[in-house]
């Protein structure tokens, strides 16, 4: 199947979630949350992510993770993912409880497409402030694209992690998986970069970046993506691609806010005081930008729903 022929397939059967223009969203994609151990890449930037869950619920945002939230291709146990990063889980589940939770899984975290998986390893989990367990995400479901969709305008925004199309981490995720799994995340170690990852190869981000910029242009659809790890707002209107970036940058983590119709895109990140205290700074990087105001009325091939 076509790159095109498999996203118009995905808009057209992805959930709808209504908006109005008081609703509030914060997209966030490839968290890569792991074991705790030295490839956790999400390790270092815990509690940045954690201070920024809790800036979101208190400003009753609802939380959107666009894919790859967990590491399991390079791990097997989700329950020792849920475990190390209980603190992170548990701000999630605060969300969950108030339907202000939704998930798309990733090519990293594909399992979740299975009903079965999520229900074995997220329904409940060990409180080791209680020593017992307790529920965490009863009846999750993960979704591979969810479009937002005004209720007033009918305009909608296409949300999905981004690989789709791609041979390796889509068709071909099994093996690509085995690779990372058993070949490339023991040859790290050694310097070597995982050729299957867009994350880590810059030529295979700019063929993803490409394909998703020429699709939204194609079909006057705005299309919110991650899997890159490269943010991206074209305030411009040169493109209807946008990308929240990612959870694992060494300099501290993107987002992609919602509120109404208007798109911002921010860091959060760790500043220093005079005083040498540290604190966690929200910067907005770009926006408030209302990309609709971008689509070429009448010109672009409408899908139909």
């Amino acid at each position: 199947m076509s790159v095109n022929s498999r996203l118009i397939r995905l808009f057209q059967t992805a959930p709808r979630i209504p908006y109005h223009q008081g609703s509030r969203f914060v997209l966030m994609s490839d968290c890569h949350r792991g074991t705790g151990n030295w490839s956790d890449n999400f390790l270092k930037n815990q509690h940045l992510f954690l201070a920024a869950l809790t800036y979101y619920y208190q400003r009753d945002f609802t939380y959107i993770e666009l894919g790859d939230g967990d590491e399991l291709w390079e791990n097997r146990s989700m329950k020792q993912v849920i475990q190390v990063h209980a603190d992170t889980f548990e701000m999630m589940a605060k969300f969950y409880r108030e339907n202000r939770l939704y998930m798309i899984y990733g090519n990293h975290d594909r399992v979740k497409e299975k009903q079965k998986f999520l229900s074995r390893n997220c329904r409940e989990y060990y409180c080791e402030n209680k020593c017992c367990s307790s529920p965490l995400l009863p009846g999750l479901r993960a979704h591979e694209g969810i479009v937002l969709k005004n209720i007033s305008t009918e305009t909608q925004l296409f949300l999905l992690h981004g690989h789709q199309g791609d041979l390796l981490n889509d068709t071909l995720w099994k093996f690509s998986r085995f690779l990372v799994r058993y070949v490339w995340r023991p040859l790290e170690l050694l310097a070597f970069h995982d050729p299957t990852s867009a994350a880590k190869n810059n030529t295979k981000k700019g063929a993803v970046e490409k394909r998703l910029s020429a699709w939204s242009s194609l079909h006057q659809q705005v299309l919110i993506a991650g899997h890159t790890h490269r943010p991206m707002f074209p305030s411009d209107g040169s493109s209807l691609y946008f990308n929240c970036g990612s959870c694992v940058h060494p300099l501290g983590i993107t987002a992609l806010e919602i509120i109404g119709d208007e798109l911002s895109l921010v860091k959060w990140d760790v500043k220093t005081k005079s005083d040498r205290s540290l604190y966690v700074e929200r910067t907005v990087l770009n926006g408030p930008l209302n990309p609709f105001r971008f689509l070429e009325s009448g010109n672009g091939k409408i899908l139909p729903y």
